[in-house]
């Protein structure tokens, strides 16, 4: 009898909660019509951005991007920055033009590199700080040569920044590389003890690594 009771109970419960529902969205009909409707006009107008705006956009910048490369992989560094007139645009104005592309987020790290390159190094660090890749080589490479074009400038401390980030990547390849810059600025600012973590770091983490073949002369100078 108790468990009819509680059944009984239980689905006057549900019939009161559905009743209480029923009436809300009676009440509210038009408030409610209103937000799903404004929903779905946002989602058909990011569908058309991306569609009729963005990938045509996308595959402009991409064409534009294959000459300025050309020009990049045979140290036209000038050239793929600037672009020539009437032939194709340079790195530089395809970040203005498609930086919301990907094509046109690549650009900007090419664009960065031009300049470095070409020995404009605040222009170099304004456009490699643009660049957001989800590749971990590029990203890492980027945020390293921010610490060189720092390294350049004669700002070691803040180059000391970029580079023990990009050596913080745990790449196999590539952090050695910036341990290996890292502990050199070290050097230069008189922190011997410094440079030497590094170096041993060097030869405990990636014994396999270039930077590790000769990294034992460098561990035996500083710790004479």
């Amino acid at each position: 009898m108790a468990n009819k009771n509680k059944q009984h109970d239980e689905l006057e419960n549900v019939e009161h909660v559905l009743s209480t529902s029923e009436a809300f969205i009676e009440k509210y009909q038009k408030q409610i019509l209103y937000v799903v409707g404004g929903i779905v006009l946002v989602v058909i107008i990011i569908l058309a951005i991306h569609n009729f705006y963005l990938k045509p956009r996308e595959n402009e910048a991409a064409t534009e991007m294959s000459k300025a490369q050309m020009y990049f992989g045979v140290d036209s560094f000038k050239v793929a920055l600037d672009g020539k007139a009437n032939e194709f645009l340079g790195f530089k104005e395809i970040v203005s033009e498609y930086g919301m592309t990907s094509s046109g987020n690549l650009a900007s790290a090419y664009a960065g590199i031009c300049y470095y390159k070409l020995g404009q190094y605040d222009d170099a660090i304004n456009y490699l700080s643009q660049f957001d890749g989800k590749d971990e080589n590029v990203s890492v490479t980027v945020t390293g040569l921010i610490g060189d074009s720092y390294v350049e400038k004669g700002d070691l401390k803040k180059a000391l920044n970029y580079l023990e980030k990009a050596a913080d990547s745990e790449n196999e390849v590539l952090s050695p590389v910036y341990l290996k810059k890292a502990a050199v600025v070290y050097e230069s600012l008189n922190l011997p003890e410094k440079a030497l973590e590094l170096y041993n770091q060097i030869k405990n983490d990636y014994p396999k690594s270039s930077e590790a073949a000769d990294i034992d002369k460098y561990i035996a100078r500083l710790s004479k």
